[in-house]
């Protein structure tokens, strides 16, 4: 046995102990006549102590090791003169009486500390090493702990977990997929599943009422800090429910989770904000409810003064900041101008409005507006001195897309988005249908398979962007975590659905024959939800990005710089596939 013990486990009723620990040198402090080692495996880390009284033979070995070597170690647990509160074994270190190194390591490519001097890149091709630090270890027991609460509530609601296959048949109506060639299908190819989505609908076919899967998905996509390729969700299925029923059951878990993990509790229902609302309050259908500061439209305020850039815009909205006007000098203004100008926000300009300490006014557009005129918008908005109104103006769609990037912007400067609060909502009452100007059609907003609300249907008929879905997004702090849908059941609704998307029928026969045809045999009422596992877990560690839970993760480009994928693979392997390559130089 290599360890009776691990390096985070000893404490001061041990003293006295004749222990074995296994483990990697964080650390060495040589001060002559003695020496001291932290050894940390992932439970935590013990001091050991060598001195040259008790056994100078064993102090000069120690001398002769460096950090990461994997040593085993014997010795007597003893209380510690200095102490150290920080370490949960800070009251105690083992003097040593036999030591083995296990392994020697080369002098590490960057510092295994919690705050390291290794770049992305280098942290990223040697991802085993950087595994060994605090934060990521916290990470992934984090990810362990959250998949364990999560498994156990479903348990206790009756859901039964069911693995869905990996290999499937395309049907690309989204994102891109992965495609796999079929050695012993020439010319055939299967796809990596973007969801489970089918084959969790025909589950409830089956019979199987309640269906959980903690799954990893793929998608072929461009990349960004909440994105990666291979991904994994929390899918969910129900037979015999209606929208409220799968809002309560999963709104439980959000705050079962919340309690077990963060010991945060929730008394009151999260709120549901139909989608029109989210955007003309906060200009995302994901807002953050962690501050107010909501969106005012101030389109009949501001128009017919002869201002042209207001009078020829389709919409003018403002968002007011409280008790701020004196943090925002000019050049905090121009920073924000240059903020929403640019090209992924796309806003014009910003035009502001002063209500300063004083009760003076002063703004961007003074000269076309009188003081009167000035006040009367900032009295509409219950304004008090010292605030200070931000407004942008033009396309409707735009300008509540700008400004709910101003508004993000606003209360990250502000200090009003902190990690360690959460405000969670459902996104309700979402467009079933979006226009697609490049391909003159409507396209799914969530999939094609999602039902609209039944007083809505007739409009398929006569304005079908007006139909509204029977769907929902869970939303915490601006982040989706997750969405579904109460699904078509109805044979003939399904191929309603399919007609509006401009599939002909033998289209939808090709793609989607099978559910169809399952759809013949007594199909329940049902719906059902998907979380982004790593996107939850990352909020709950308080990371930027999903990278920092996953283990290994692919970089920004797509690409594992740890074991260089993806990879060209030999003529022989694309020969037994029957495929060539274009333009290719190999």
């Amino acid at each position: 046995m290599y360890r009776t013990h691990t390096c985070g486990e000893l404490r001061i009723t041990d003293v006295g102990k004749n222990v074995t620990l296994a483990g990697w040198v964080q650390r060495i402090r040589d001060l002559g006549s003695m020496l001291f080692i932290d050894l940390r495996d992932r439970y935590g880390i013990t001091q050991l102590f060598f001195d040259n009284k008790i056994n100078p033979e064993l102090l000069e070995k120690a001398r002769k090791i460096g950090r990461e070597y994997v040593l085993q170690i014997q010795g007597t647990v003893r209380e510690r003169e200095s102490k150290n509160p920080k370490l949960p074994t800070g009251d105690i270190e083992v003097v040593v009486n036999q030591l083995k190194v296990l392994n020697p390591s080369d002098i590490p490519p960057f510092l295994i500390e919690e705050k390291t001097d290794g770049g992305e890149e280098l942290l990223m091709k040697y991802r085993y090493l950087d595994l060994r630090r605090k934060p990521l270890q916290q990470a992934l027991l984090l990810r362990h702990k959250m998949a364990r609460e999560i498994r156990n509530f479903l348990d206790s609601q009756g859901f039964i977990e069911i693995e869905t296959p990996f290999l499937i048949k395309s049907t690309p109506e989204g994102a891109r997929d992965f495609i796999v060639p079929s050695r012993l299908h020439p010319g055939n190819f299967y796809a990596l599943p973007q969801s489970p989505q089918l084959f969790k609908q025909l589950l409830m076919v089956a019979g199987y009422d309640r269906y959980y899967q903690i799954v990893k998905c793929f998608r072929d996509e461009d990349f960004r800090a909440d994105r990666q390729p291979e991904f994994t969700q929390i899918d969910c299925e129900l037979s015999f429910v209606e929208q409220n029923d799968i809002l309560q059951i999963f709104e439980n878990l959000a705050k079962h989770l919340f309690k077990s993990i963060l010991n945060i509790e929730f008394n009151q229902p999260f709120p549901r904000i139909p989608y029109q609302q989210a955007i003309e309050n906060y200009g995302t259908d994901k807002p953050d409810l962690r501050f107010d500061m909501k969106i005012h439209e101030l389109t009949n305020d501001l128009q017919g003064k002869g201002f042209k850039v207001f009078d020829n815009s389709q919409y003018i909205g403002g968002i007011l900041v409280k008790n701020a006007a004196d943090k925002y000098t000019r050049k905090k203004i121009d920073a924000l101008t240059n903020f929403v100008k640019q090209p992924q926000i796309g806003a014009k300009g910003l035009v502001w409005i002063k209500y300063n300490a004083d009760s003076t006014i002063k703004s961007s557009i003074d000269k076309f507006y009188t003081k009167d005129d000035l006040q009367t918008v900032l009295n509409k908005l219950s304004a008090q001195p010292n605030d200070i109104l931000f407004v942008i103006s033009g396309d409707k769609k735009q300008s509540l897309n700008a400004l709910g990037q101003l508004r993000l912007e606003l209360g990250t400067q502000l200090g009003l988005r902190p990690k360690d609060k959460f405000a969670p909502l459902w996104v309700i009452d979402f467009p079933l249908l979006e226009w697609d100007e490049e391909e003159n059609r409507y396209k799914a907003m969530h999939h094609p398979f999602t039902s609209p609300k039944p007083e809505d249907i007739d409009l398929l008929d006569t304005n079908p962007g007006k139909v509204r879905a029977n769907a929902y997004d869970f939303v915490i702090n601006g982040v989706e975590i997750g969405g579904g849908s109460i699904r078509i059941h109805q044979r003939d609704l399904q191929e309603k659905i399919f007609e509006v998307l401009g599939l002909s029928q033998e289209e939808a026969q090709e793609k989607f024959g099978f559910l169809l045809e399952a759809f013949k045999y007594g199909a329940p009422p049902h719906g059902g939800i998907a979380f982004g596992f790593d996107r939850w877990v990352a909020l709950f560690n308080g990371s930027d990005t999903i990278r920092d839970v996953i283990a290994f993760p692919k970089n920004s480009s797509g690409r594992d710089l740890m074991i260089d994928a993806p990879a060209p693979v030999s003529k022989q392997q694309l020969d037994e596939l029957g495929l060539e390559l274009k333009n290719s130089n190999k």
